[in-house]
């Protein structure tokens, strides 16, 4: 696709050609996620090996002839492991406070609507190539994850990504021992003084984009993610927060209470990742969902291993303005084989931004209930 074509159809997706009162971002009230107890606990054994596709998943179909979680069950999978990076391990028991589980499903209740299964034809992704946008905003948000992944900057030290990206649902994977996030920034090819009009430094003053790599000081995931507590409903909390060693000074994107489909411009979706059949670039997309449940989204979006744990974000209009703000809405989960009827089907998965996962996520990264009130 030529980039006139290209420029036309991302303008018709972003601009909000629908009514504008009906996509604005309403704020509401969520839960309180509390912390209730901690305990250390030893250290991972970070053997496990990392799972690029994720087989045998308890999808929206499967999960829908499930009994609706409990309060108590709830309260169990937003517990919580944190993993610093002097290898210690603790972990948190929390409690919910103004949370109504049955209001929670009701929500979703007249949202839910199957569509026709994708036939995955035409490559529809674009690689960002060129390097001014490749390092601006919202693209610059994108960053990779050491163990393969991608993962959204969240704020000036925090990364939002796929839990199965640090962690099999056992153990840790090897490469989370030594977890490092890579932002992509302008660079020259070479160094030395530049003097006017030498074509020596022309081309030393070349730049392109490369990675800053930056240790993670401390990794935080749900036990819902982990085996024997969870069982089929894991998937629902594929998601982790990396706290980097040192701050970054990129221009981050805020999180974003996911709205129902029919509640999405176009009912589409956008996000950005390091796809692993197109190494070293930037890969953007944009698609329709499909299906989704309380926690999931099924979309159809052209997507390989190395893109899971990127920041799946929209465009709203922000409440009494003119403007359009991206907010990130969910996590990309990968490429999966889904329980469908006893029988195996593939999907792009992604986990959604509910209240209450909003909630642990903002805490995680603000250390303080009293600034996630509202999202």
């Amino acid at each position: 696709m030529g980039p006139i074509p290209l420029l036309l159809l991302l303008s018709f997706v972003v601009s909000g050609v629908e009514s504008e009162e009906d996509y604005t971002w309403h704020l509401r009230k969520v839960p309180q996620v509390l912390n209730k107890r901690t305990v250390t606990l030893s250290s991972p054994g970070f053997k496990a090996e990392a799972k690029p596709v994720l087989n045998g998943t308890c999808g929206i179909e499967c999960q829908s002839r499930l009994p609706l979680a409990s309060v108590a069950d709830l309260e169990n999978f937003l517990s919580y492991e944190t993993v610093y990076e002097n290898g210690t391990r603790t972990s948190t028991e929390v409690y919910f406070r103004d949370f109504d589980v049955q209001a929670e499903h009701e929500v979703m209740k007249d949202s839910h609507s199957r569509g026709k299964r994708q036939v995955y034809g035409m490559d529809s992704r674009f690689s960002i190539s060129d390097k001014q946008f490749v390092t601006n905003y919202p693209f610059s948000t994108t960053v990779k994850v050491s163990t393969g992944c991608t993962g959204i900057l969240i704020s000036p030290k925090h990364v939002l990504t796929a839990a199965h990206c640090v962690h099999d649902g056992t153990d840790y994977i090897k490469g989370a021992k030594k977890l490092r996030v890579g932002i992509l920034k302008l660079r020259s090819k070479r160094g030395g003084r530049k003097r006017k009009g030498s074509k020596r430094n022309k081309r030393a003053a070349e730049v392109k984009p490369s990675f800053q790599w930056t240790r993670v000081k401390r990794t935080q995931l749900p036990k819902g993610w982990f085996r024997g507590v969870t069982d089929d409903v894991a998937v629902d909390y594929d998601y982790a927060v990396l706290e980097l060693k040192r701050p970054h000074k990129k221009k981050f994107m805020e999180l974003g209470i996911s709205p129902t489909v029919k509640k999405l411009p176009g009912s589409r979706i956008h996000f950005s990742g390091f796809d692993d059949d197109r190494p070293g670039q930037l890969v953007y997309r944009f698609c329709s969902v499909s299906d989704e449940s309380n926690d999931l989204m099924y979309q159809y979006c052209d997507a390989q291993p190395g893109s899971s744990g990127s920041g799946i974000y929209i465009r709203l209009k922000e409440p009494e303005k003119k403007k359009w703000k991206r907010k990130i809405i969910g996590i990309f989960s990968g490429h999966q084989w889904v329980d469908v009827n006893g029988m195996q089907q593939d999907y792009n998965v992604a986990v959604r931004i509910t209240p209450l996962k909003y909630a642990q996520i903002c805490f995680w990264i603000r250390g303080n209930y009293a600034d996630c009130q509202y999202g």
